[in-house]
């Protein structure tokens, strides 16, 4: 049978294990190098799991979630995030409304949904940007239905792996309008400056 393939989710939670097991010591500095590079660059769970094997034992990588999203029926939420001629922040554990409205007129909002609670099982956010843009993140194999306009301006979508369970689980319905911006929507956490340069070298 194949190996299961390693989702960009499982080479950064793999590539925490081996941060902290360096910061504890049971890697030198050239060991956690070369095994956080081999880890982005790993095509299965396997490899993954056979770098951590001696520094967190044999389930050190626990199986990815279904879902991400936390789902709390009822009222309240965010209803609007605006950033006018500057910017906004939601990231964390923070609740979205069933309908919510991204606002970027000359300025820009970052959406970290990875940790977000939603109101329903079914959420809709529209992000309009004017001169301005979002960038979007989403946690994999969460389901996510996207439409898109770009009016002098663009989106850049990854798709991402789709879901473990395809009819179920929380959808996020993403509506993109850009008029000489854009949004970016992106799978799994914001990566550190870092953290990009890492996968920029594999």
């Amino acid at each position: 049978m194949a190996e299961q393939r390693a989702s960009d989710a499982d080479r950064e939670r793999a590539a925490d294990h081996l941060r902290r097991a360096g910061g504890d010591g049971r890697l030198t500095l050239d060991e956690l190098g070369e095994r956080v590079q081999l880890a982005y660059g790993a095509q299965t769970r396997g490899e993954l799991d056979r770098l951590l094997l001696d520094v967190e034992g044999e389930t050190a990588l626990a199986p990815a979630p279904a879902s991400a999203l936390a789902v709390r029926p009822g009222p309240g939420g965010a209803q609007w995030v605006v950033a006018i001629m500057g910017a906004a922040v939601r990231k964390g554990r923070w609740r979205v409304a069933r309908r919510c409205t991204v606002l970027n007129v000359m300025g820009g909002a970052d959406i970290d949904l990875n940790d977000a609670e939603l109101a329903a099982e079914e959420v809709e956010i529209t992000v309009v940007s004017l001169m301005g843009g979002s960038d979007i993140y989403v946690p994999e194999h969460v389901r996510v239905e996207i439409s898109d306009v770009g009016i002098m301006g663009g989106n850049e979508i990854e798709r991402g792996a789709a879901p473990a369970a395809p009819d179920s689980g929380p959808v996020v319905r993403l509506r993109l309008v850009s008029i000489m911006g854009g949004a970016n929507v992106r799978r799994g956490p914001k990566l550190s400056r870092r953290q990009r340069q890492e996968r920029k070298r594999q």
